[in-house]
Parts: structure tokens; sequence; C-alpha cells
């Protein structure tokens, strides 16, 4: 994972995992990587991951089972769908971008991707 200098690295993990967890690489009460395990597989330190992982409990996401590991919360899927919804919705927004635009560039995909 490559990471961006305009964002604290652990909330690019947050978004990292979350993506994960809507393409269903993890699905849920899956296990998760520890902290560990994934500080070496993003080459980050530790307190990196956990802070990431701290953020991710506190939005219901994913849940500790003390001396086991981390796991997908049940619902996080949806939970995760629907902050990147709102997200979008406020992006569009703030950048002023009407409805009709959004509705014309979503179908120029669709067309694209049926081609």
């Amino acid at each position: 994972m490559e990471f961006k200098d305009t964002q604290a690295i652990y909330l690019q993990i947050v978004d990292w995992m979350c993506d994960n967890i809507v393409k269903e690489k993890w699905g849920s009460d899956e296990r998760i990587p520890s902290v560990r395990e994934l500080g070496v597989l993003l080459e980050v330190n530790p307190n990196t991951v956990m802070r990431a992982y701290e953020c991710l409990q506190n939005q219901n996401i994913i849940y500790n089972k003390r001396g086991v590991g981390f796991f997908v919360s049940e619902d996080a899927s949806l939970r995760v769908a629907e902050r990147k919804r709102t997200e979008f919705i406020d992006r569009m927004k703030l950048l002023d971008i009407p409805l009709e635009v959004i509705l014309a560039e979503f179908e120029k995909l669709n067309r694209k991707k049926d081609s």
C-alpha cells in the first residue's frame, strides 16, 4: 500500500480496510489480520495499525475478542457503505455538482461497462 502525505496514515488504513470489507475480502464475524501482521504487511508501525483498529472499533466496524483477535462486525459492510454514500453526497454538495451531472456520468460509466 502506498500512503499519501495529505492524510494521516491510520486514516488511510481505515479507508483501505473499509474498502476490503465492502468488497467482502473479510466477511461478517471473520478474523482480520492481527495488529502486528498488518503492520508487517503494510510496512507501518504496529501503533499506527492499532490506532486504525481503535477508530474502526469506535465505529462498530470491527470488534475485539480478547486473546483471540479482531473480527469484522456483523453489519460492518452496511455501516461502511452508508458512511461512504454519505461522504460521497457531502462531497458532491461541497463541489456544487448537480444531480443531473452525477446521473449523466453514472450512465456513461454503465454504458462503458456494458460495451
